[in-house]
């Protein structure tokens, strides 16, 4: 199976605010790559989170990249102490009403990463005058300003002509990167994969009660490059969107233990309850289905392993049954 090419930089926005520290050690170690900070002021989005002082307490978790995102009217007059807080790479708006070179050069010349943020309705026409100073290109997919708001398809139009700002610079600057952030969930990352992104601002869905995080971002990274390698890069895709096809029809442990092997790999697996024939008793079986890209690749890799485990299912439901039952009037007895 390939090496992983997309990151995830996990959005604290929705996490637990009262134990910060936790969740984010939470999200690191459930896979994600870095930390997505975003600072709003209430003015140039309606809403208020947090500022520098929190980074630099947040800060002392570990040395994993932290990007700042600043949602905020003034981000020149705050940059430095952004830049003391150990922001890794601070991303801004293009949008802002004041000049925007000199808060980038601030950045660069701090030895951080410098990146400008473009909403939906933005060409990336604006983002055309920064081009040598860029290291970070932000498509906006939602409207910034609040977590948990759903992916915009046509804002993610711009991923892929947003890697042309990269293009044609003076020689020696390194390749930059082109973020997306908003909505990006299992269901839209095999769309950013395919237009190339290479950061996923992965939020809201990660905080969800009872959610997995880690195999959330496993299967995020998973579809991600399964996107991209399906399209080669360019949005196209050799088979259609979310297409899924049936891997193995198995009892609920077994087809787990199978999961978790395929998973490993960093394929993406999703585990359903199987159609049932009317009057049908016993066990319900489970189906495992796999993105149809992948589907050669993990029959050729875990044919083996699911014939063992349909024979374990097989002799599992020719198994004698235990047909006592305890009966609730005697105690320690059956009926």
């Amino acid at each position: 199976m390939p090496t992983r090419r997309t990151l995830v930089s996990a959005s604290i926005l929705d996490a637990d605010l009262s134990n910060l520290a936790r969740d984010s050690r939470k999200a690191l170690r459930s896979g994600a790559d870095r930390l997505h900070l975003d600072v709003m002021d209430g003015h140039f989005v309606p809403n208020i989170t947090f500022g520098p002082g929190l980074i630099k307490r947040l800060r002392r978790i570990g040395k994993q990249p932290f990007d700042a995102h600043l949602m905020i009217s003034e981000p020149g007059r705050y940059m430095d102490q952004f830049i003391d807080a150990g922001c890794d790479s601070i991303t801004f708006h293009v949008e802002v009403d004041e000049p925007i070179e000199p808060t980038l050069l601030k950045i660069r010349k701090a030895g951080r990463q410098a990146g400008l943020a473009i909403k939906p309705a933005t060409p990336l026409s604006a983002l055309e005058p920064y081009r040598e100073l860029l290291d970070i290109v932000m498509v906006m997919t939602v409207e910034p300003g609040f977590g948990g708001q759903s992916f915009m398809k046509e804002a993610a139009t711009k991923i892929l002509p947003a890697h042309q700002i990269f293009r044609g610079r003076s020689d020696g600057m390194p390749a930059g990167q082109v973020h997306v952030d908003g909505g990006v969930s299992r269901q839209s990352a095999e769309l950013c994969g395919g237009l190339a992104a290479e950061v996923l601002v992965v939020g809201s869905t990660l905080w969800k009660k009872d959610r997995d995080i880690a195999r959330e971002i496993g299967l995020i990274k998973a579809l991600a490059d399964e996107g991209y390698r399906n399209g080669d890069g360019k949005g196209q895709r050799a088979v259609p969107h979310d297409e899924w096809v049936p891997f193995a029809t198995l009892p609920r442990s077994i087809g787990r233990r199978l999961l978790n092997e395929i998973e490993a790999a960093g394929v993406p697996v999703i585990q359903i309850r199987a159609e049932r024939a009317p009057g049908a008793e016993g066990p319900r079986d489970y189906e495992l289905l796999i993105p149809a890209g992948c589907e050669d690749a993990a029959a050729e890799r875990f044919g083996e392993a699911r014939q063992l485990a349909r024979g374990e299912a097989e002799a599992r439901r020719h198994a004698p049954q235990d047909r006592t039952r305890r009966d609730p009037n005697v105690r320690g007895g059956t009926a």
